[in-house]
């Protein structure tokens, strides 16, 4: 038994890499929206959907490497002739489909891989090389452009692999020649031919691959997906205007720590240093709920079992800005999806002239405001929920 491809013959290591191939692609498709359509309500759901997607991912990984070893291998053999020669559209049609089905076995675990390296989020990839990618930085916008990409080009492999075995049943049941017994058994079929590869098929390949891209463009599918809208924010009146801040959370989901931030949130702050405890001043902050972003749970994140952002759209802080013996305080409530919770932010002020800087944090629990009730487990979503502040602010 040959290891390497003749001219009329396919070698052990090409159809051992194809087989291989078909086994992960009939695995993976399955399983990709099975993990897809699987509910996450529940803490049991959510575990269940997790696990689907890490295997889903893993498999993936290693459907990425095993297809560019098949094509790297495939660079460096003879391609066995074909049985019909004389069949030109056919021969045509099926090395388009050749290349389809080899670009689609990269793009697609490669964009899925972009996508779980540009974000943050549950299920993992179980290889021990597999949770990042080098310049894929950690992005909201390039996960879903990635997650994008990761969905039109699966139906492009679906439909290449359809008609990858269409042609071979039509080989093996209408024409009844050697082409399947060549991949099956590394049977000897054909008479060698000069020639050389052709890249015409090549081409009406990318061609396909444009119009992929650009219809799914078109239809909106590399922009964001919907989400509640967003209020309009009134202009703070304010004795300091804040210049530069974030306002940020992070969370502990599945033993993996998760970051977010809102984008949009506005301080109205009347403040007076002072040396001695007692009262500095006053801070009303109102936050666009709609604005939040957290790693590849945003979506859920506004759901209506969690921040409900759709009947909540803000949040308000609102404050007496204290001097105590250990530093500066902001003691007030925080009005968050219809419940209003006492809360004090300890922060660091530093002064410099009609400049302040600010960083302070605090750690809420997300049950005081019903976020998150269905998932009682804090092992799978803990419970206490760290805000972080930071901002610069110039006296008006």
């Amino acid at each position: 038994m040959s290891l390497a491809n003749t001219k009329t013959a396919y070698g052990a290591v090409t159809r051992s890499l194809h087989w291989l191939t078909a086994l992960g692609i009939l695995i993976m498709i399955p399983l990709g929206w099975i993990a897809h359509l699987a509910p996450w309500s529940t803490e049991a759901e959510l575990t269940t959907k997790a696990q689907l997607f890490s295997v889903h991912k893993t498999i993936g990984v290693a459907l990425f490497v095993l297809a560019l070893a098949r094509i790297l291998w495939a660079l460096t053999q003879p391609k066995p002739a074909p049985l019909h020669p004389e069949r030109r559209a056919e021969n045509f049609a099926a090395e388009t489909v050749h290349w389809l089905l080899y670009s689609t076995l990269v793009i697609v675990p490669l964009s899925g891989w972009v996508e779980h390296a540009a974000t943050e989020g549950f299920a993992p990839i179980l290889w021990p090389f597999g949770q990042d990618l080098p310049f894929v930085p950690n992005s909201d916008s390039v996960a879903e452009t990635a997650a994008s990409v990761h969905f039109l080009s699966q139906w492009l492999l679906v439909a290449s692999l359809m008609l990858h075995v269409a042609g071979a049943l039509k080989h093996a049941v209408i024409d009844r020649d050697g082409t399947l017994a060549r991949m099956l058994k590394g049977a000897s079929a054909g008479t060698p031919a000069a020639g050389h590869r052709a890249f015409r098929p090549l081409v009406l390949a990318v061609a396909a691959w444009a119009a992929l891209i650009g219809g799914g463009a078109a239809a909106g599918m590399f922009t964001s997906e919907s989400t509640p809208e967003t209020p309009k924010l009134e202009a703070a009146q304010s004795d300091w205007q804040v210049t530069e801040g974030t306002l940020g959370i992070s969370l502990v989901q599945m033993g993996k720590q998760i970051e977010g931030s809102f984008a949009d949130w506005t301080a109205e702050i009347a403040f007076e240093p002072r040396e001695t405890p007692g009262k500095a001043g006053d801070v009303t902050v109102q936050i666009a709920i709609p604005t939040l972003t957290l790693g590849s749970v945003s979506k859920q994140a506004l759901g209506a079992d969690f921040f409900n952002a759709e009947e909540h759209p803000t949040a308000t802080f609102a404050a007496e800005i204290v001097r105590t013996e250990a530093g500066y305080e902001a003691q007030g409530t925080l009005a968050l999806k219809g419940t209003e919770v006492p809360v004090t932010l300890p922060f660091e002020l530093t002064l410099d002239g009609d400049t302040a800087t600010m960083q302070g944090a605090t750690t809420l629990d997300r049950r005081d405001y019903a976020i998150g009730d269905s998932m009682a487990d804090p092992g799978q979503l803990s419970f206490e929920v760290q805000v972080n502040v930071a901002l610069t602010a110039t006296r008006n």
